[in-house]
């Protein structure tokens, strides 16, 4: 089955790339989750139009995920999030509301890595995968308001 990339998807490949997969993958996973639509003759002004959008967001080179990467680990993120009296956050810190905080620059959700969610107040330490070898370890001091 032929498709055409939504988003990305690890291990297959980045929005707007058209793939070959096998008919079971595509019709079960990748086109119900939005992931991809099925490939036409007419779909390469869409793949023009993803590949466009992507080139926007991506980062450019290895130098320039090098200058995103000390940006982001010069100083800890900042959250606020509500919390009871022993810092137990109420719900937990997703990577939309880290990817929201990180003002400096603009960070796809989709590069943060969280190892575990976020249910604590205090220091903690998330990475962010600019490139497959460029990763970026970004502090977040989660502060706990009382309400």
């Amino acid at each position: 089955m032929k498709l055409i990339l939504t988003q990305e998807v690890t291990g297959l490949g980045g929005a707007g790339d058209v793939v070959e997969v096998k008919d079971g993958y595509g019709r079960n996973y990748l086109v119900p989750q939005g992931l991809a639509t099925s490939w036409t003759r007419g779909g390469e002004k869409q793949v023009t139009q993803i590949k466009r959008a992507r080139s926007k967001r991506e980062v450019r080179d290895r130098d320039h995920a090098m200058e995103i990467k000390a940006t982001l680990e010069s100083a800890p993120i900042v959250i606020s999030a509500r919390a009871g009296s022993e810092g137990r956050l109420f719900g937990s810190v997703t990577v939309t509301d880290i990817a929201e905080a990180i003002r400096v620059v603009d960070v796809d959700k989709r590069k943060i890595v969280l190892s575990a969610p976020i249910k604590v107040a205090g220091k903690h330490t998330v990475a962010v995968r600019l490139l497959p070898d460029v990763v970026a370890e970004v502090i977040l001091d989660i502060r706990g308001k009382k309400n």
